[in-house]
């Protein structure tokens, strides 16, 4: 993920290096004084909300801001427990209900409630403090990765839709607030955020237009560019996946050093590549000698030769895609250097060279104040999470704080944040890895009960099941139904897409005409939440989800199978989504025919109700 710029002049070798050993230094010091620093953050976010609405319901506190009257006051909350009060601010309620400072903008989660995006409401300052977080991965990378500042970062960067609340606020991803924000657009000039893409390139509103200008501004200064990423592995991917089919185009630019007109008609677009883009015949021929070739592994590295590294998330559902990434770069190292939500930017890799199944997030105990839930597991031959969606006392009891948590356990995390979420279930499992002095170092296990994920998307056993009932009804009038059904999420396509394996029961005379499948697979998707939609229909960061009907007896099988692992028959349920390779394999022997969903599903930017209201 691409780092934020320091508010400093164009710097010499001399003045990086210190800049980096004064970042280090403060690394270094909130990590061994980390116990003092969060009960000062506690302390700081409870004093300056004291007379919030929120906190006033809650009155025993009393103006206290010390741990023990805060954990014994204020509830341990998910996001259902404040969405009335969200809404409220939505729909233009000014009043401090979360947070003493006005809310200035919501950004948009990837997770949904309700099928539809959740809301976090942010302030002016919360910008301030996500750039405080950024401006830690560089020096932290350059002491691993000599003389970055020597050259540039290609990195595939994009802006997502947003809308506006009734209240007139902007609702927008957090990534997409913050490069339409004066702190990334009037960065001063950095070393390290010296990229190869324009502003206007990046800002560009049409994914096309955006795509092909990064990558030809990435092509055209193939020579310099020394690191290259994406935010998610599966956008990095895409951009892949994009010079695959138009490299022809590209080279044809970079020959004449003229920007095809007829694909990029944003003109801001086209005026900041020109003043990149250079006639240069030999590097055309050079990228279309490398293109033509059977093979494209190894791609980033012929293309982009001095790459030192591919700088993209691979940890949770992102995992999938590492071996796609090794095969384009030739092994190079996956670095992922940060953690961070809409809710809150939490922390960043201290080791970025390690293996991506080693990589472990130091939480930065200035960022929120943090709180651990201690997460138990259900073992079976698939393990699935187990953690109560509200909590007793007893359970409210066993919340730890950073500096407690144990080596080797796993917690969901829990925060409170300088804008105003208290005791929030941001929802993400995490393990103790290690420590870095008193901070502790955390492997990011997976979003709680998240099934299907391809990009952004979240899709969890509660929807998957409604969708599915949905989609059956267009079995009734053959009397056939659905006797078993799993998932799996597909990254050998590109985008990659949601696979259900379906095995029938048809009783009826009539067999069911494939026209009725794909029906099934649209309903379906029409029925997932606005993330995925979005990335079906606009994004396109998903491909079209797909059934695959299996033989009869196919799930026998696959329960033989688990109880020769060592499942228990009497505690044995069939698994909603898959993940093991054998499990994948043995259920593809058994398919008899497969059905695409025919078009996208419906998507409109915005919350349903605000399209209700209009």
């Amino acid at each position: 993920m691409p780092e934020a710029p320091k508010n400093s002049p164009k710097a010499s070798n001399f003045i990086v290096a210190e800049e980096n050993k004064k970042t280090l230094h403060f690394i270094e010091e909130v990590t061994t004084k980390a116990d003092e620093v969060q009960k000062r953050v506690l302390a700081e976010i409870l004093s300056r909300n004291s007379n919030v609405e929120y906190l006033k319901c809650y009155g025993n506190l009393n103006g206290n801001t010390d741990r023990e009257t805060f954990k014994k006051v204020i509830p341990v909350i998910t996001y259902e427990d404040i969405q009335h009060d969200i809404n409220r601010i939505a729909s233009g309620d000014k009043s401090p209900i979360f947070c003493s400072q006005p809310v200035s903008e919501f950004l948009t989660s990837s997770g949904t409630s309700g099928g539809e995006r959740k809301l976090m409401p942010t302030t002016e300052e919360e910008l301030g403090r996500r750039s405080l977080l950024y401006s830690l991965l560089m020096p932290v990378m350059s002491h691993f990765v000599p003389d970055l500042e020597t050259g540039k970062g290609m990195y595939f960067l994009f802006v997502k839709s947003e809308s506006k609340t009734p209240g007139g606020l902007l609702a927008r991803p957090v990534l997409t607030s913050y490069y339409k924000s004066p702190h990334f657009k009037n960065r001063r000039p950095d070393p390290y955020t010296n990229y190869t893409s324009p502003n206007e390139a990046i800002l560009c509103p049409d994914s096309y237009q955006s795509m092909y200008s990064q990558m030809l501004c990435g092509l055209s200064q193939n020579a310099q560019v020394l690191r290259v990423g994406a935010v998610f592995a599966s956008g990095f991917i895409r951009a892949i996946r994009f010079l695959e089919k138009h490299w022809s185009l590209l080279c044809s630019d970079i020959r004449s050093g003229i920007m095809n007109t007829e694909l990029i008609t944003d003109s801001s677009v086209r005026e900041a590549v020109m003043k990149i883009l250079k006639p240069d015949p030999d590097l055309a021929d050079f990228i279309e000698a490398e293109c033509s070739k059977k093979s494209w592994q190894g791609i980033i590295t012929r293309l982009w030769p001095n790459t030192k590294y591919v700088d993209v998330i691979v940890t949770g559902t992102m995992s999938q895609y590492i071996p796609t990434l090794d095969y384009y770069s030739n092994g190079l190292p996956l670095v992922c250097t940060m953690y961070a939500s809409s809710e809150c930017y939490f922390g960043v890799n201290l080791n970025p060279l390690c293996k991506p199944e080693d990589v472990a997030y130091t939480l930065i105990p200035t960022m929120c104040y943090f709180e651990f839930l201690p997460i138990h597991r259900n073992n079976g031959v698939m393990d699935s999470i187990s953690a109560p969606k509200s909590l007793n006392e007893k359970e409210k009891q066993t919340l730890v704080d950073l500096v407690d948590v144990k080596i080797g356990q796993e917690y969901e995390l829990v925060v409170t944040t300088y804008a105003g979420l208290y005791r929030y279930r941001v929802g993400d499992v995490l393990r103790v890895a290690g420590f870095k002095n008193n901070a502790p170092q955390f492997n990011f296990i997976c979003r709680k009960n998240v099934v299907l994920s391809i990009d952004s998307d979240k899709t969890d056993e509660v929807e998957l099941q409604n969708a599915m009932k949905n989609a059956v009804s267009h079995l009734m009038p053959f009397d056939a139904h659905v006797t078993e059904y799993t998932s799996y999420a597909d990254t050998t396509t590109i985008p990659g897409h949601y696979v259900l394996f379906w095995e029938i029961n048809v009783n009826g005379s009539t067999p069911v005409h494939p026209s009725v499948f794909e029906d099934c697979c649209l309903t379906i998707e029409e029925s997932l939440n606005s993330v995925y939609r979005q990335g079906r229909a606009y994004d396109k960061s998903i491909g079209p989800l797909e059934i695959r009907i299996v033989e009869v007896g196919t799930f026998d099988k696959l329960m033989d199978y688990a109880i020769s692992l060592g499942a228990s028959i009497n505690q044995y349920k069939t698994p909603r989504c898959v993940k093991f390779a054998p499990i994948i394999e043995l259920l593809n022997s058994r398919v008899m025919s497969k059905y695409f969903s025919p078009k996208c599903p419906k998507w409109t930017p915005g919350h349903k109700q605000w399209n209700n209201m209009n």
